[in-house]
């Protein structure tokens, strides 16, 4: 039975996921790539690993197994770089950084721009996720440092503040609510909408209105939460931005802006890793210069949904 590193890892990133489509994604591979490498991880064992229905996926007791020992290994392997990189002070390090959106356009780039100034031989691979996804790829050795709400499952990971984010409406000013301090969604939801082009941010935005049983009415997607709040003043459409971003767009467009006032809306940001020992050095150096305190080797409370 020969299993290579990506075999494992593309493994726990389906389990975790649920999703051979997702976890194929989260390592990096394409969809039939990644399902000629499952099929022949069971075919050289021959037995199966993956339970395969119309819902997704979910391991076999063979694949449990299997994902007991493939989580030793990606564990190992990480102590391994934390004391190879303690060597290796010449060379460059790459530190696999997730965050959600918010965290990427809103926070990170003033609290990541002097760290990385200072430390000119590691380079950082950012990728913007959902925070469900981001947990469950710290949790299982995808990413070494996550950026997400605590409003989700961060069962088992190590939490540290980072940022309160909270979203906003922008509208034109003679919009109905344009005097108003605080909206729920459930009021607009009969508006039409600007939304965020392929943003987990949006997509999080969706899976809110979809909870109360409708689709926004969107009329188009933008890239940048300015180019929203340029649209948002001429009428085109509401838009939900961060409070922050809306702030800074309101000194240059003619927008008002009014907070969401339902609980999702506001979201701590809490900087998350599996383990600070698992960190190779940089990273570990890093998740201390984000974290708003400094770390504690103490687990989360239950879980909330985002």
């Amino acid at each position: 039975m020969r299993f290579d590193l990506t075999d494992l890892r593309l493994f726990l990133a389906v389990v975790d996921a649920g999703s051979i489509t997702h976890g194929a994604a989260d390592v990096g591979l394409s969809l039939p790539a990644a399902s000629e490498r499952l099929r022949d991880m069971e075919a050289n064992g021959g037995v199966q690993l993956l339970e395969r229905g119309r819902r997704g996926v979910r391991p076999t007791p063979a694949g449990e197994a299997l994902v007991h020992h493939a989580r030793l290994i990606q564990r190992q392997l990480a102590q391994m770089r934390g004391e190879l990189g303690e060597h290796a002070s010449g060379l460059r390090a790459t530190i696999r950084l997730l965050a959600n959106t918010a965290s990427i356009t809103e926070f990170l780039p003033k609290r990541l721009a002097p760290w990385m100034a200072g430390h000119p031989r590691v380079d950082i691979e950012l990728k913007e996720r959902q925070s469900g996804e981001i947990a469950r790829a710290v949790s299982v050795g995808l990413a070494d440092i996550g950026i997400l709400s605590d409003a989700v499952d961060t069962t088992g990971l190590l939490l540290q503040p980072f940022a309160t984010d909270r979203l906003a409406v922008v509208m034109p000013r003679d919009h109905p609510h344009a005097a108003t301090k605080r909206v729920a969604f459930a009021d607009i939801l009969h508006e039409h909408f600007i939304g965020i082009a392929g943003g987990a941010l949006q997509e999080h935005i969706d899976a809110q209105a979809a909870r109360l049983g409708t689709r926004l009415k969107m009329r188009v997607r933008l890239r940048t939460f300015e180019s929203i709040c340029e649209m948002a003043a001429h009428g085109i459409g509401l838009g939900i931005v961060p409070e922050a971003a809306a702030r800074r767009c309101s000194r240059s467009v003619s927008i008002a802006v009014c907070r969401l006032a339902d609980d999702w809306a506001t979201r701590r940001l809490s900087v998350c890793a599996r383990s600070l020992d698992d960190l190779p050095q940089p990273a570990r150096n890093l998740f201390e210069h984000l974290a708003a305190t400094k770390p504690r080797p103490t687990l989360e409370k239950p879980p909330r949904i985002e």
